[in-house]
């Protein structure tokens, strides 16, 4: 019993370290082998030798270089099977079986670029304009965050097998350029940064509300995407959608310790205490979006949103929550980045502000749209509108309908409850 317990123990570790490692190790690979599909299979590969060998072995002092070195294995052993197929795999194979006596810190230290972190050099590398701007981004929140096309697809409102085609021809179109998969500078830099900063946002937002499973939060990828986010003000200190988004990021990352109760259960955002968010993140993300305004920024998506979130922290109670001004900046927003969930959120606004018929209005429009018909949070706002309206008995209906399209337990807990509060 004692050595099974023992084995399952190991086994959650390699899958720990892995989680934490992959986009890294992914990131170097890349860089070696000139191949991110292939880049991704040598990551997988040197996951299935740790599973097979660590239960005996042990877990390694150091997993990342452990990782890296059976990754590099493979890929010297794949290159000599292949060595005659293309010109390019016998000259990467021989790059390769020079280096094999080679520290991995020396390896790591022949990888190092001008942004210094292999995530966000990754990021930068697969947001190539060789690609759609939604292939990039769901090439590189597979890549990078890790997500499962499954939520990937949510985060698009779209299907997972189109993401899943998306990807494939993604990894097809980057291996058929004959890139070099060094991080680009200068202009080159800067054309791919609305593709970054996306990918940056969709991987926080997944990480903030958590499509699936049993938590609302993941909090180790949402540490990950302010981590990115800071990086990228450092290395962009004058592009004012650099701090909107990190101002966002910040401020919502706050909320963290108020937005579930002693259970686990969901609060909602007028029901949390406000003594528990966290003032030096608030404190943060207004230094980051005054930094954004002072550039210029003031009407960006990222800052419009971050304006926004402002508004909440800004507010010492629900009650002094200025939902007239919301209303107005998601006006905004919807010039600036149009789109359902952007329509969703602004009759939210609306019907704070004006009351539940106005937002009442704004879903109609939606639902004639009909984007979102499978979308749990639409049928949840109708709900809540109607609720505040009187009208239970429909709310009830809309309460049901949003807890069978949502995924996470929790939420759909939440929904259920909501439902219940309607009577018969």
């Amino acid at each position: 019993m004692a050595a099974t317990e023992t084995q399952a123990e190991t086994r959650q570790t390699i899958e720990a370290v892995f989680r934490i490692e992959r986009a890294r190790l992914i990131g170097g690979l890349a860089r070696l082998v000139r191949d991110v599909g292939l880049a991704e299979d040598l990551a997988q590969d040197a996951l299935v030798t740790a599973l097979a060998e660590w239960p005996k072995s042990g877990v390694p002092e150091n997993p990342r270089a452990w990782l890296l070195a059976a990754a590099k294995r493979r890929a010297i052993d794949g290159f000599r099977r292949n060595r005659m197929l293309a010109r390019k795999h016998a000259e990467i194979g021989r790059d390769l079986e020079d280096e094999r006596d080679t520290s991995v810190e020396d390896i790591e230290a022949a990888m190092d670029d001008d942004i210094g972190d292999e995530r966000l050099g990754l990021i930068f590398t697969a947001c190539h304009p060789v690609l759609s701007p939604e292939a990039r981004a769901a090439l590189t929140l597979r890549l990078i965050g890790g997500l499962s096309t499954d939520e990937i697809a949510r985060a698009f409102l779209t299907s997972e097998p189109t993401i899943a085609q998306r990807i494939v021809r993604a990894k097809k179109a980057l291996g058929g350029a004959g890139l070099t998969y060094e991080v680009p500078r200068g202009a080159e830099r800067t054309q791919r940064l609305d593709s970054v900063l996306e990918v940056v946002y969709l991987i926080f937002n997944e990480a903030y509300a958590a499509t699936a499973g049993d938590d609302l939060i993941r909090p180790s990828l949402c540490a990950e995407a302010q981590r990115l986010g800071r990086i990228l003000a450092g290395l962009l200190p004058d592009e004012p959608e650099v701090f909107g988004l990190l101002a966002l990021m910040e401020i919502q990352a706050s909320r963290f310790a108020a937005r579930a109760g002693a259970d686990g259960s969901l609060i909602p955002l007028t029901e949390q205490n406000r003594a528990r968010w966290d003032r030096l993140l608030i404190r943060r993300g207004l230094a980051a979006l005054a930094r954004a305004e002072a550039l210029g920024g003031a009407d960006g998506p990222y800052a419009l949103q971050a304006a926004l979130a402002a508004c909440h922290a800004r507010a010492r109670t629900a009650a002094e929550t200025d939902w007239k001004k919301i209303a107005a900046l998601y006006d905004r927003l919807r010039a600036a980045m149009p789109s359902p969930v952007v329509d969703l959120n602004r009759a939210v606004a609306h019907s704070m502000a004006f009351g539940p018929d106005a937002g009442l209005t704004l879903l109609d429009e939606i639902d004639r749209a009909a984007v979102l018909q499978n979308y749990a949070p639409l049928p949840a706002a109708r709900g809540n509108f109607l609720f505040r309206a009187g009208r239970l008995a429909e709310a009830r209906v809309q309460f049901e309908r949003a807890a069978a399209l949502t995924r996470n337990a929790r939420e759909k807990a939440f929904l259920i409850a909501r439902a219940a509060a309607c009577g018969g």
